[in-house]
């Protein structure tokens, strides 16, 4: 298990030898809450959430996005392993995978964010958490985890980012609140996180 952070602590992407990581996976994953309905017990209703990056340069300005409708960053460096529309199962819901040493060089801060698209607030979301695993180590250890807390009626979170320092980067957790559906009604919000 890695490092948990809590909210505003950030960790340096190094390995235990101390070189930088190349290719890491965000994983984020929830769980919808569990309610009473009538005589059959509990339910645990579907939520739909989706996980998304964008991608920005030194101005503040985003420059590239990976979501549900764009699988994959232009520099080829990010990948979205795919929408998960219910948040079954245990581990990860859904992933975005990064080599950080492909990401093009005008990018200096990636911050991902997740949506509901279909509107339902976080009062159904619970066990929420956002997470770095080192993949070029065999096994994929964990490297940072950030679990989620707060609840609400807002519809969207922005989760953590990554940022440019020096010869490697950085990984910050965020957990702001913040409205909308898609990756593009979060840009404000996200480009507030840098």
């Amino acid at each position: 298990m890695g490092l948990s952070l809590q909210k505003g602590q950030a960790l340096s992407l190094t390995k235990n030898d101390g070189s930088a990581l190349t290719r890491v996976r965000l994983g984020l994953g929830w769980d919808a809450v569990t309610t009473k309905r009538g005589l059959f017990g509990r339910k645990a209703a579907e939520v739909d959430l989706d996980a998304s990056a964008v991608f920005f340069g030194a101005d503040g300005q985003p420059v590239d996005y990976v979501w549900f409708n764009q699988l994959r960053s232009k520099d080829g460096s990010a990948q979205h392993t795919g929408d998960n529309l219910t948040g079954d199962g245990d581990g990860d819901d859904e992933v975005i995978r990064i080599d950080l040493s492909a990401v093009h060089g005008a990018v200096q801060q990636i911050v991902f964010v997740i949506s509901s698209y279909s509107r339902q607030t976080f009062d159904n979301v619970q066990n929420a958490f956002c997470r770095v695993v080192d993949d070029s180590t065999a096994g994929a250890p964990e490297v940072a985890r950030y679990q989620l807390t707060d609840s609400g009626q807002h519809t969207a979170m922005v989760m953590a980012k990554v940022s440019r320092t020096g010869a490697g980067w950085s990984f910050t957790a965020i957990g702001e609140r913040a409205d909308g559906r898609t990756v593009q009604d979060l840009v404000g919000p996200a480009a507030a996180a840098l």
